[in-house]
């Protein structure tokens, strides 16, 4: 199993964000699908202000070009995806066309 943290900001606005979350309460079960057929085990998404922070669990062998190349070729997940990004902004330092971006791991207690 492999861990991933990303982060991602919202537009800060608030009946905008609500309805983010709104989206994301009953998780459409075609994008459902095509999260777990990437690897990805586990997924959780949490929010402070506009700030989102995903946690991914994988497979080990999990590769986010794989996952690129899967959404691309998934009418249903660019559908979503342009539908979630009304919502979202990239976060200041995020590259070029970047919407969620992979955090550095800087401790772990054990």
């Amino acid at each position: 199993m492999k861990r991933y943290c990303l982060a991602l900001d919202l537009v800060d606005d608030a009946k905008m964000i609500a309805e983010y979350e709104e989206h994301h309460r009953v998780p459409r079960p075609e994008i459902k699908k095509s999260i777990l057929d990437a690897g990805i085990t586990q997924m959780e998404l949490y929010r402070i202000g506009n700030r989102l922070f995903m946690i991914m669990e994988t497979v080990d062998d999990f590769s986010f070009e794989t996952k690129s190349a899967m959404d691309a070729a998934n009418p249903d997940v660019q559908v979503w995806e342009q539908l979630m990004w009304k919502y979202q902004q990239a976060l200041p330092s995020a590259k070029e066309g970047e919407k969620w971006v992979l955090m550095d791991k800087i401790f772990a207690l054990v």
